[in-house]
C-alpha cells in the first residue's frame, strides 16, 4: 500500500501483542486512554479472557515503513460472533446468512468488552504526514480481511481522529449514545449540586443520605493498594452481576489483579464495606484527564448503592483530581438525572459484498438520524439549571 508522497508501506498482523512489545505498543498509544495501553490489552490476553477459546482471535495490526519501524497500531480480532462489542450487528448476520453469505469470520477493530471510547488507529506521535497514515491503516484492515475471505471490518466506540481515517477510507459510519458526567470547574460535590435544578439537587442529596446511612463504608483503593482480598471480593461481585454470558463472565479472576499490577494507579477501586467487609465494588480506569466507569457488582440489597458507588463517588474522585469528565459507559437513561448527559458514540464499518453494504448503508442512514433525534430529546430532560433559578 502507497500513497502518492509515502514510500511503500506495509501491514503486518499478529497473533498476540507481545509480538510488538510494550514500547513500540505504548509508543503509539499514548497515555491519554487506558483501555489502548499495552497494559490493559495485554492483560486480557494473558489472564485468558480473550484467546481464542473465547472467540476473541488475536490479530494486531501494525503499519510499517519500509526499513520495518511501526508507524501505527490497530488492536485487531477475529471474531465468530458479535458477543462483547455492545455495538450490535447480529441482524445484520441473520439477514446475509438468510441470503445465503457468510459474515463470520469478521475483523473487529475494538478493545474487548469495553464500550469505551477511544482511538482505535493508534498512530506513532510527530509523523510527518498523520492522515495520509491513518488512512493507510484503515484502508489496509479491509485489504487483509478481504485477502482472508473476511465478509467485514468493524471499529467500535472510535474517537474523532480515527473516525476522520476510517470515514476516508470507504467505511460506513454508525452512531449510539452514552450518558457521560461533565466537571465544570466544580470544587465539591456540593458545587455540583448547585448547578443542578433546585427539584434534582434534592433528590440526589436524598439518594446519596439514603446510601449512605445504611452503615456502609465507603474507600477508594488504586493500583498496589488493591489487595488479592479485594480482588477476589470484586470478582464475586462481578460473575454475580455484571456482564454474565454464556452463563459464564467475560473476564477471568486472573484478569483484574494483573490490570493493578499493570497498570497501576490508574485502577481505580471503589468499595463498600459493611462491617469491614466489602459488599460492593466498582471498578474505574483513570485516563490523563477523564475516569472510565467499567465494572460494577453487589452482593445484598442496599438503597441506591448502585447510583452512589457508581456515579457520586466517581464524580467526588473526578472532582477532587481535577478531571475533566466521567464516563459512565453504555446504556441507562437514569443517568441523566444523576448529572450524566446524552454523548454520542461513533463506529465504523467495512462491508465488503455490496448488496450487503448496500442494505446496511440504507439502514445506518435511517438509525443515525433517529439516533441523533433521541439524543437531543434526552438532553431535554437535563437536570442542569437552565436559568438563574436555584
Amino acid at each position: 500500500m502507497n500513497n502518492s508522497s509515502e514510500p511503500e508501506w506495509s501491514l503486518t498482523l499478529h497473533a498476540s501483542i507481545h509480538d510488538i512489545g510494550s514500547a513500540e505498543w505504548d509508543a503509539c498509544a499514548g497515555d491519554e486512554n487506558p483501555f489502548v495501553s499495552f497494559g490493559f490489552l495485554s492483560a486480557l490476553e494473558d489472564s485468558g479472557s480473550v484467546v481464542d477459546r473465547t472467540g476473541w482471535l488475536v490479530r494486531h495490526a501494525a503499519l510499517r515503513a519500509p526499513d520495518g519501524t511501526i508507524l501505527a497500531l490497530a488492536p485487531l480480532y477475529g471474531k465468530a460472533h458479535s458477543r462483547g462489542e455492545y455495538v450490535f450487528d447480529q441482524s445484520w448476520a441473520q439477514a446475509y446468512e438468510a441470503a445465503g453469505g457468510r459474515y463470520y469470520p469478521k475483523f473487529q477493530c475494538a478493545v474487548p468488552f469495553s464500550p469505551v471510547p477511544g482511538p482505535r488507529l493508534l498512530l506513532r506521535k510527530n509523523l510527518p504526514d498523520p492522515d495520509a497514515v491513518g488512512h493507510a491503516l484503515a484502508a489496509g484492515l479491509v485489504q487483509a480481511g478481504s485477502q482472508l475471505g473476511l465478509s467485514s471490518v468493524h471499529a467500535t466506540f472510535c474517537n474523532q481522529q480515527s473516525m476522520v481515517a476510517f470515514e476516508s477510507a470507504g467505511y460506513l459510519t454508525r452512531l449510539g449514545v452514552q450518558y457521560h458526567w461533565h466537571n465544570q470547574g466544580y470544587g465539591s460535590f456540593e458545587d455540583f449540586l448547585n448547578a443542578l435544578s433546585s427539584r434534582k439537587r434534592k433528590a440526589l442529596r436524598k439518594e446519596r443520605k439514603a446510601a449512605q446511612s445504611c452503615g456502609l463504608t465507603f474507600v477508594t483503593r488504586r493500583g498496589q493498594d488493591i489487595t488479592s482480598a479485594d480482588w477476589s471480593a470484586f470478582y464475586r461481585f462481578y460473575q454475580s452481576t455484571i456482564d454474565r454470558k454464556w452463563g459464564s463472565a467475560y473476564l477471568s479472576e486472573e484478569f483484574f489483579p494483573m490490570l493493578s499490577e499493570r497498570l497501576g494507579d490508574r485502577v481505580v477501586l471503589m468499595v463498600a464495606e459493611h462491617e469491614g467487609k466489602p459488599v460492593a465494588g466498582a471498578l474505574n480506569l483513570m485516563g490523563r484527564d477523564a475516569l472510565f466507569g467499567r465494572n460494577w457488582g453487589c452482593e445484598g440489597d442496599w438503597p441506591f448503592l448502585h447510583f452512589e458507588l457508581c456515579y457520586y463517588q466517581a464524580i467526588d474522585f473526578a472532582i477532587a483530581h481535577g478531571l475533566s469528565r466521567v464516563e459512565a459507559g453504555a446504556q441507562g437513561e437514569h443517568k441523566i438525572q444523576r448529572g450524566y448527559l446524552p454523548a454520542l458514540t461513533h463506529s465504523a464499518h467495512a462491508i465488503v459484498d455490496p448488496g450487503l453494504r448496500n442494505a446496511v448503508a440504507a439502514f445506518l442512514d435511517e438509525e443515525r438520524a433517529a439516533i441523533r433525534d433521541e439524543a437531543e430529546a434526552l438532553a431535554a430532560y437535563s437536570p442542569y439549571r437552565q436559568d438563574d433559578s436555584s
